[in-house]
Parts: C-alpha cells; sequence; structure tokens
C-alpha cells in the first residue's frame, strides 16, 4: 500500500511511513480489488463448424473451410474478453484442417499414379476377354457346322444362338468394352454349303474399352489390329 501523505511505498505490517513518519492506519485502508476471470457465456459458432468440418479433412475444399473458420473462431474468442468460449474447438478444427490440406496433394500425387495403371490394366483385360470371345465364336461355329453338315457355317448370331452354340449375351450387346461381328460368310460355290465366314471384334471406344481390334475366320487362326480397326485386321492382321 502507499503513505497517504507522500504516497510512498509501505511495508507490509509497516504501522509507519519509513519516508515522512506518518502513521499508518492499516484498518481504514481501501482493500485491493479481488478480480474475478470472466466465465465464457457462450460458444463461437464459428469454432463448431471449424470442428465439424474438420472432421472430414479428407475432402480438401472443406478442410480449407475447417482451418478458415478455425482462425476466425480463435480471432473472435481472443476478442470476446473470455466472454466466448470454444477456443478447444477451434484448435481441433484447424488440427484435422491443415492435416487434410498437408494430405489430399499427396494422395492425389498416388492417385495420378495409380488411375494410369488401372486403366492399362482393364484395357488389357479387356482385350484378353475379346480374343477368348473371338476364339469361343470360332468353336460356336464349328458345332454348329457339325450340327448342320447340309447347311455349313452359320451367317449371323441368331442362328448359332438358336442352335444352342452361342450366349446371346456375348453378341446382341457390348461385351467388355467390345462390339462382336460375323461377316463375309457363304459357300465355295453357288448351291453349295457355307465354307467360310470372318468374325471382327473392335472396341467400342477407342483407347477407352481397347486399342487394338481381333478377326478370325475358318482357320481358326486370331489376328489384330493395333489401330483398333476391324477392316485393316481382316486384310493385314498380324497373327496372334
Amino acid at each position: 500500500m502507499q503513505c497517504p501523505r507522500c504516497k510512498s511505498p509501505v511495508p507490509e505490517k509497516s504501522t509507519t511511513c519509513l519516508f515522512c513518519g506518518n502513521a499508518i492506519d492499516r484498518a481504514a485502508a481501501p482493500a485491493s480489488p479481488v478480480l474475478t476471470p470472466a466465465v465464457p457465456s457462450a460458444t463461437s459458432s464459428k469454432a463448431i463448424a471449424s470442428m465439424v468440418f474438420g472432421f472430414f479433412f479428407f475432402l480438401l475444399p472443406l478442410a480449407i473451410v475447417a482451418v478458415f473458420l478455425g482462425h476466425l473462431s480463435l480471432s473472435q474468442i481472443k476478442k470476446s474478453a473470455g466472454t466466448l468460449g470454444g477456443r478447444g474447438m477451434a484448435l481441433t478444427g484447424l488440427v484435422l484442417g491443415y492435416l487434410g490440406v498437408a494430405f489430399i496433394p499427396l494422395i492425389l500425387i498416388v492417385a495420378a499414379i495409380a488411375i494410369p495403371n488401372l486403366l492399362r490394366a482393364r484395357l488389357s483385360a479387356n482385350e484378353t476377354t475379346a480374343v477368348n470371345s473371338v476364339r469361343y465364336l470360332n468353336q460356336a461355329e464349328t458345332s454348329y457346322a457339325a450340327l448342320h453338315p447340309e447347311a455349313g457355317f452359320a451367317c449371323d448370331f441368331d442362328s448359332l444362338i438358336r442352335a444352342g452354340v452361342l450366349d446371346a449375351s456375348l453378341v446382341r450387346t457390348p461385351h467388355h468394352g467390345y462390339v462382336f461381328g460375323l461377316q463375309a460368310c457363304g459357300p465355295a460355290a453357288a448351291g453349295k454349303t457355307n465354307t467360310h465366314y470372318q468374325i471382327v471384334a473392335r472396341p467400342l471406344q477407342q483407347n477407352t474399352t481397347g486399342v487394338r481390334a481381333f478377326c478370325s475366320d475358318q482357320s481358326g487362326v486370331v489376328r489384330f489390329d493395333r489401330q483398333g480397326s476391324a477392316e485393316a485386321c481382316v486384310e493385314k492382321g498380324q497373327q496372334l
């Protein structure tokens, strides 16, 4: 406390001022005010929102929103002089938000490497299925000719389906990204049995569902064209 006369500091428990000798009446001295910390009366809505968005840190836009709201809420809480709570929620949102901002680019890099590999694997799988399907169609033609020696090979898929040697799902809709066709079927001479045919398989979407086109005929040899052209496969395709 201070001496009321000279305003000099008075040691604790002393009843006389050391500088001016004035008697100090401690009973009459005003008591020091007791400061009571303010109790938060509400929670920052921005802090709550930051924490909620932070839980979705794996989505980059929401992670950025969590960081933005986290900083806003911390500033708001600081300026409220203790009447606004939610600091813990704001910090949680900030931590999760920054975690998302840091890891999402890493995930995008991994995806950029993995997705092309997956697409290549899909193309390869579709092409393998197309080759097997062409061989299956050759077997269906051979079976049909054995069942119908008077006709020879079938000149349309419906005949093979009715004979029970071909599954309709293979040829009536695109099958694993490929479309199949049966063409150039007929006899070697008029009035004779059908002795030749051509089976072609082309990708439904070039470089998306497949790259190469495949073809075969009564010889059973499967050929391919790298440009995905069924016509080029029949004319000058390379043998598998």
